[in-house]
């Protein structure tokens, strides 16, 4: 996985927001809303659901991620 870039700490409070309503759907729900926000042509909006979807991914897996010493 490419590393994540969080731009600012509300992405996480979003994702964790999701994670709590909508559980394992969540990152779909994001996907949803990123797409929703390219189809009236907000680029910013489109781009920072797109980092809050990768971010639901990684913190709905168990698995580790990156190097493990």
């Amino acid at each position: 996985m490419p590393p994540l870039y969080l731009a600012d700490r509300q992405l996480v409070a979003d994702a964790s927001s999701l994670l709590h309503v909508f559980g394992a759907f969540a990152a779909d729900e994001a996907a949803l809303r990123a797409d929703r926000s390219r189809s009236v042509g907000n680029v910013i909006h489109f781009c920072r659901w797109r980092q809050i979807e990768r971010l639901v991914r990684v913190l709905a897996t168990d698995q580790p991620l990156g190097t493990l010493h």
